[in-house]
């Protein structure tokens, strides 16, 4: 398994470079990472600024235990020279995260003007059909739904099932999955919505999304507390560990535990979800302390 599958990413939380007020709030956020967004969230004119900006202040401020990516402007524009530029080296970046991801091509096409490891944005046709190859790219780390330019691309109508998405999506979670790699589902965009957004979080959950991207930090508790393990499951975990252990012990191949066959790849799952819950309570003490 991929190291970057061992820490959380429950709640991935956009933050436009060109405000420097959300900048520095960003610093006490329960976010398990951030994308620093020149893209989308910067208009045209602020664009160079934010670039500096972002720079300044990722070189100077101390963001913790969360992820810092940087969201550069797509290939083709007039921007992205300059974006690659200031964040090929960047100490305070972990990870360059770039738009509209159609093939591995444009990976390569960036991959030898950063030092850091790439992320990608699965937002076109083109992108979703060639999933499995932007997954396997050496260089990528982890993969952000942009249901937004998404849906507009196809055409799709909204519903709050997401079913016109449901191919797009099944097909960027199965393609990490085969590699390892982390993905994030889409944004949520009535953020005053909280029993949408748990919904929709819930169902990406489901899907085998490891968080979801947010637009806004009021997102942030249901995203984190949804993406974790409960309470109950990891008492269960243990529960099925335990009695496949001593299943094993009586020279049996399989368990039962409440009516339901354990087997050694439910153990499997059992351990990981375990291991995420002491993962997210361990930053959860450091976050305290910080």
């Amino acid at each position: 398994m991929a190291k970057s599958l061992a820490r959380p990413y429950r709640s991935v939380l956009y933050i436009p470079a060109s405000k420097e007020r959300a900048l520095e709030k960003a610093r006490d956020l329960a976010a398990d990472a951030i994308i620093f967004d020149l893209e989308d969230a910067v208009a045209p004119e602020e664009k160079v600024r934010a670039r500096e900006l972002l720079s300044e202040v990722l070189a100077g401020t101390d963001y913790g235990r969360r992820v810092r990516l940087v969201r550069v402007n797509g290939l083709g524009t007039e921007w992205v020279d300059g974006d690659l530029a200031a964040f090929r080296a960047h100490p305070g970046v972990d990870a360059v995260l770039l738009p509209k991801v159609n093939g591995p091509a444009d990976l390569d096409a960036v991959a030898g003007r950063v030092q850091a490891p790439l992320w990608a944005m699965m937002e076109t046709a083109k992108g979703c059909l060639n999933a499995g190859a932007i997954a396997a790219h050496p260089r990528l780390e982890g993969m952000v739904m942009g249901t937004n330019d998404l849906a507009k691309e196809l055409g799709a109508r909204h519903r709050s099932d997401r079913l016109p998405l449901m191919a797009s999506l099944g097909a960027c979670v199965m393609a990490a999955r085969a590699e390892s790699k982390v993905i994030v589902d889409g944004v949520f965009n009535a953020f005053r919505d909280e029993a949408g957004l748990r919904v929709e979080c819930e169902q990406g959950r489901d899907m085998g999304f490891d968080g979801k991207t947010l637009i806004h930090p009021a997102q942030l508790d249901i995203a984190n507390a949804v993406f974790a393990p409960s309470e109950e499951e990891v008492a269960l975990a243990r529960r099925m560990i335990s009695a496949y252990r001593e299943a094993r012990a009586r020279g049996e191949g399989v368990a039962v535990l409440d009516g339901r066959i354990v087997e050694n790849l439910h153990v499997a799952s059992a351990e990981a979800l375990i291991g995420k819950a002491e993962t997210i309570a361990a930053q959860s003490i450091a976050a305290a302390a910080e």
